[in-house]
């Protein structure tokens, strides 16, 4: 077993989003009325996020960590037990000290959108819990891998 094995794959199906990763339905993840309870995308999103850190930078910074600041989600169709997402994800825009992610559930085969989303996480100090600058190695990483799409 020589290859590494990859949940999520580079792709350039939905442009400007050049990675992806696929997640099924899972009846747990269900409501009383059988779709996707709305809180369930969260952890959709974080898979995505998760493999596509692996894939672009392994975004491992000693002393400090990632941590949610913000999140806007928009809910436009529902997914339903045993449907299979190809959920996208990218970085669109670097600042200080956080990192905002652009993220789609799209359900195929038939391609529908589900849902969007924004997230910004920021770079905090494990001691102090304080917000620290990006490192520019990491910085470099992501600007090669999203290219002009990443915003100023």
């Amino acid at each position: 077993m020589g290859e590494a094995l990859e949940l999520g794959r580079v792709t350039d199906r939905r442009p400007p989003f050049k990675y992806s990763a696929l997640a099924r339905v899972w009846f747990s993840d269900t409501d009383a009325q059988g779709v996707v309870y709305y809180g369930r995308y969260l952890p959709y999103f974080d898979h995505a996020r998760t493999e596509y850190h692996r894939h672009v930078a392994r975004f491992r910074c000693d002393g400090a960590e990632f941590v949610m600041r913000a999140l806007d989600v928009e809910y436009v169709a529902p997914a339903r037990f045993d449907d299979l997402l190809e959920l996208f994800v990218r970085i669109r825009r670097i600042g200080t000290s956080s990192v905002t992610y652009e993220c789609a559930a799209y359900r195929l085969p038939d391609d529908l959108e589900m849902v969007t989303a924004t997230q910004t996480l920021v770079l905090v100090d494990l001691e102090s819990r304080r917000p620290i600058r990006v490192p520019d190695e990491l910085r470099d990483r992501i600007r090669a891998f999203e290219g002009i799409d990443l915003e100023a």
